[in-house]
C-alpha cells in the first residue's frame, strides 16, 4: 500500500514538477545573472522550495540587503506553509507520527498542498513523498538549467515560462471544484476576498504574504460553519 501510494504522488506530481521547471529556470537565470554563482543558486532551490520567498529573497541579494532583511521577508512570504502543515497533519493517515510531520512540512507548497487537500479522507505521507520526490528534482533541474542557458535563450520564451505555473494552479482547482459546491464556493470567496485586499484603500497595503494567510482563515473558516464534514464521513487509508 505504501508503494501504491507513493506511486500515485508520483503521478500526480508530474504535471507539478513540469510547472516549478519553468518558474525555477527563471529563478536561475536572473539569479546567475546578477551575479549569484550557478550552484548557490541551485543551493537555494534545493534547500528552500519556495517560489516567491526565493524571488523575494533573491532581490535583497542584490540589493545588498542584510540578513535580518532577508529573515523577515521570508517569515512573512513563507509564514502560509505553516498553516498548511498544521491542516496536513491532521489528515496524515497514519496518526502523524512526528518524522512523517518534518519531511512533509518540508516539502510543503501550494500545489503539493493542494493535490493532497483534495484526496478525500486521509492521505497517506507516502503520497505526499512521491509528489515530492519528482517535485523538488523538477525545481531544482529547472534553477540548473535556467542558470547555464537563461540568457542564451529570447526574452519572450522565458516570459512564456512564467504563464506554466497559473496553469498548473488551474489543473489543480478546476477538477474538485467541478465536482463539489462547496469548493465551488470556497474558490470564488477566495477570488473576491483575495480582490478586495488588491483593489481597497489602505487593505491593499496588506503584503502578500499575510493576504494568503487571512484569506485562507476568513474563508476555510467560514467554509467548515457552512459546510461542516463529520468525523465520521471522512475514509480511512492505510498508509
Amino acid at each position: 500500500m505504501k508503494r501504491k501510494n507513493f506511486m500515485q504522488g508520483m503521478k500526480d506530481g508530474i504535471p507539478i514538477a513540469l510547472g516549478y521547471f519553468a518558474v525555477s529556470f527563471t529563478f536561475g537565470m536572473m539569479a546567475v545573472s546578477g551575479g549569484v554563482g550557478l550552484w548557490p543558486t541551485v543551493l537555494i532551490s534545493l534547500t528552500n522550495l519556495t517560489s516567491a520567498g526565493q524571488f523575494a529573497g533573491l532581490d535583497i541579494i542584490l540589493a545588498g540587503g542584510s540578513l535580518w532583511e532577508i529573515a523577515l521577508t521570508q517569515l512573512v512570504i513563507n509564514l502560509r506553509y505553516s498553516l498548511m502543515s498544521f491542516s496536513m497533519s491532521q489528515k496524515i493517515a497514519d496518526g502523524g507520527r512526528i518524522i512523517h510531520r518534518f519531511f512533509v512540512a518540508f516539502g510543503m507548497t501550494d500545489e503539493i498542498y493542494g493535490i493532497s487537500a483534495s484526496r478525500e479522507g486521509k492521505v497517506s505521507p507516502y503520497y505526499n513523498y512521491g509528489a515530492i520526490s519528482v517535485a523538488l528534482p523538477g525545481w531544482v533541474l529547472g534553477t540548473l538549467i535556467g542558470g547555464v542557458l537563461g540568457n542564451v535563450l529570447p526574452g519572450i520564451v522565458t516570459s512564456a515560462l512564467n504563464v506554466a505555473i497559473y496553469g498548473m494552479f488551474l489543473a489543480i482547482i478546476i477538477p474538485p471544484a467541478k465536482e463539489k459546491f462547496s469548493v465551488r464556493m470556497v474558490v470564488v470567496a477566495s477570488m473576491i476576498l483575495a480582490a478586495i485586499f488588491h483593489y481597497a484603500p489602505y487593505l491593499s497595503q496588506v503584503s502578500s504574504g499575510f493576504v494568503i494567510i487571512i484569506v485562507a482563515l476568513v474563508v476555510s473558516g467560514l467554509a467548515a460553519l457552512i459546510w461542516p464534514v463529520e468525523e465520521g464521513e471522512e475514509r480511512k487509508d492505510a498508509d
